[in-house]
Parts: C-alpha cells; structure tokens; sequence
C-alpha cells in the first residue's frame, strides 16, 4: 500500500479458524484475506495491483459454488471448499 489505512473484518471460517478480511474503507473494495490457521499466508485480491499479473499458477478455491460458464484448467491446482490449512 502506498497511502491510507485499511479496515478489517473477520468471520469464522469451516475449519474453525477465523479469516481476516482488509477492505478500503472508502469504497469497500477488499484487499486481502488472512486464514488465522495458516498466518504466513496472504490472499491477495487481483484487481488491487496498480500493474496487471498473470494468474496462470492461480489456486481456485470454492469450486463447487464457481458461477455456470466458468471454466478452471485441468491443470490448476483447486479446492471444493475452502482449502485445508
């Protein structure tokens, strides 16, 4: 971040830890997410990057709620649900 603060909220999460969430107070936007069971690791939200990245090693989690028309690549590695920690 270059400027400004973040707000947070958290929910419980289906693995019983607790996910943190930052968002742009302003607008809402959200900015990442933190796993309380897994704290080393950030998700960050693409659409935050001043510079487009490419997603091809992209992790795809809640498959099975992905809206109709969404394709993920045999390859990519993914998850049902929420990944395990």
């Amino acid at each position: 971040m270059l400027k400004g603060e973040v707000a947070t909220f958290e929910r419980p999460t289906d693995s019983g830890g607790t996910l943190t969430c930052a968002f742009c107070p302003q607008c809402g936007s959200r900015i990442w997410h933190r796993r309380s069971l897994s704290p080393d690791n950030l998700s960050m939200k693409a659409g935050g990057f001043d510079e487009p990245l490419s997603l091809a090693g992209a992790i795809h989690i809640w498959t099975e709620q992905r809206l109709d028309g969404v394709l993920i690549p045999e390859t990519a590695e993914h998850f049902p649900g929420e990944p395990p920690d």
